[in-house]
C-alpha cells in the first residue's frame, strides 16, 4: 500500500459531490478504506436507540466518510495536488503547485 497523501489535522478541499467547494479539517483517515472524515463536510442523520451511553436516543448529525479521491490538500490556501520528495535520508510531502515541504 502507498502512503497517503491526506493525513488527519490536515486542511482539505471538496472538490466532488454534494459539498463541493467547502473546506474542513481532517478529522479521521482510514488508509485500509481510502476515506477521510472531514470536520462539518457530508454530514448524515443518524436515528439511534437509547442506549446507556445515549439515555435520550433520537436523531444524531455525524461527519460520514468521503473517498480520499473527492478531496484535495489546501496549502496557502490553494487547493493542491501532493508528491513526495527524499529530504535527505526522510521522506516528505510536497504541493505540486508551489513545490512548498509541506510537513
Amino acid at each position: 500500500m502507498s502512503a497517503m497523501k491526506i493525513k488527519k489535522g490536515d486542511t482539505v478541499k471538496v472538490i466532488a459531490g454534494k459539498d463541493n467547494g467547502k473546506e474542513g479539517k481532517v478529522l479521521a483517515v482510514n488508509a485500509k478504506d481510502n476515506t477521510v472524515v472531514v470536520e462539518n463536510i457530508n454530514k448524515v442523520t443518524k436515528h439511534s436507540k437509547p442506549s446507556a451511553a445515549n439515555q435520550q436516543g433520537g436523531i444524531i448529525t455525524k461527519e460520514a466518510p468521503l473517498h480520499i479521491s473527492n478531496v484535495m490538500l489546501v496549502v496557502d490556501g490553494q487547493a493542491t495536488r501532493v508528491g513526495f520528495q527524499m529530504d535527505g535520508d526522510k521522506k516528505v510531502r510536497v504541493a505540486k503547485k508551489t513545490g512548498k515541504v509541506i510537513d
